[in-house]
């Protein structure tokens, strides 16, 4: 899988978390979903660089952690 830091800032609008995340803490992650990639970042430190993940990475990825 390769992933890069984001260079270029995504919008603040386009950032969601997951529906799982309670906002009590804990490690949560914010995705930003782009045509080739997706954007992810720490939820709780917003500053720190991001990573851009292709969106076929990120598919298998999410299918792999579903099972």
């Amino acid at each position: 899988m390769k992933a890069q830091q984001l260079m270029q800032p995504v919008p603040d609008s386009t950032w969601f978390k997951s529906s799982y995340s309670t906002g009590s803490g804990g490690e949560c992650i914010e995705v930003a979903v782009r045509p080739a990639t997706v954007h992810v970042r720490d939820s709780k430190d917003t500053t720190r660089a991001a990573l851009a993940v292709e969106a076929t990475a990120w598919a298998a990825f999410v299918e792999f952690a579903a099972r």
